[in-house]
């Protein structure tokens, strides 16, 4: 199937094209964990590294989104676009990063042995919270998809600083590693 995209034709959806290059990012890092055994670690590292940040800029930017869609009137324009944005950015980038993240972090921490040290047990229960966060924007975009925003942009602003100090608390114990 191809979509005409600025009168460009493309294959598949957006969401199509994005699960495609999820399944190309996790068959690469298999192949290199295979082909590569023990000197697959950093390239492990680096792909984990670029889905968390991918990850957090859509942690970032959707609560920001939300700022504006709640000032947004229903059923304008306006926040039919911001809908649309929403739900790209949680199916196409945050999702898939999301979960690309988790996988490789889990296999990274195993081949590390971090599973026995504290800093890591702290780590692993912020990264939890991130994904209940995680979960709460994806309840929210679908109450915003339905007309059902009942927060105000005040508190999606207070929300947007959540993820950032899970961030900078998480950055800390995986380079610090205080305990």
């Amino acid at each position: 199937m191809t979509v005409a995209v600025g009168g460009e034709k493309r294959l598949g959806s957006p969401a199509v094209r994005a699960f495609v290059a999820l399944g190309i990012t996790v068959a690469a890092t298999a192949a290199a964990i295979f082909l590569l055994g023990d000197a697959a670690y950093d390239w492990v590292k680096a792909v984990h590294v670029i889905a968390v940040i991918a990850w957090m800029a859509g942690m970032l930017y959707l609560p920001r989104l939300f700022v504006y869609h709640a000032d947004a009137p229903q059923g304008s324009e306006l926040s039919e676009t911001f809908k649309l944005m929403e739900y790209r950015l949680m199916t196409i980038i945050m999702n898939p990063a999301m979960i690309v993240a988790w996988v490789l972090g889990v296999w990274l921490a195993w081949q590390a042995g971090y599973f026995t040290q504290g800093w890591f047990h702290a780590k692993l229960a912020l990264v939890v919270a991130m994904s209940a966060v995680h979960g709460m924007l994806s309840a929210s975009l679908r109450r915003f998809a339905e007309d059902r925003n009942d927060k105000t942009a005040r508190y999606w602003r207070m929300m947007n600083e959540v993820p950032t100090l899970l961030m900078f608390a998480i950055v800390i114990l995986v380079v610090v590693k205080p305990f």
